[in-house]
């Protein structure tokens, strides 16, 4: 079995910013659990200060978006191996949440509001 190399995060943001998508760069590197790597999400997202910091508000928030301008945002998840070797069921948790926001944020998902979510894993 052959193992597909994750894509460099500059060439996703590159290719992000070539179709006129907003790149944003989630680098876990020192995030290693999942609160940090929810405040990291948060972060980079420019989140609410009502952001609830659960699993729960994470959907929301992914799903909601409307504080950022319209059209495809792109999250790039740098480093997530390292949640995943410290913490897999947290990683599980996070990276279902993430796919189930990116489902409901796609341009015919039940959520779609003129903003769409890609997640991307990278290196």
């Amino acid at each position: 079995m052959t193992v597909k190399p994750r894509p460099d995060s500059r060439t996703v943001v590159d290719q992000a910013r070539a179709r006129g998508a907003h790149a944003h760069v989630l680098d876990t590197s020192e995030h290693i659990d999942k609160d940090s790597t929810l405040d990291a999400i948060a972060t980079v997202l420019s989140f609410p200060e009502y952001f609830g910091r659960n699993l729960d508000a994470l959907y929301d928030c992914l799903t909601d978006l409307s504080w950022l301008p319209s059209g495809e945002h792109v999250l790039i998840w740098r480093f997530s191996d390292l949640l995943k070797q410290a913490d897999p069921k947290a990683y599980l948790a996070v990276h279902s949440v993430l796919s189930d926001a990116q489902r409901a944020m796609a341009p015919r998902g039940e959520r779609a509001n003129g903003r769409t979510l890609t997640v991307v894993l990278a290196d």
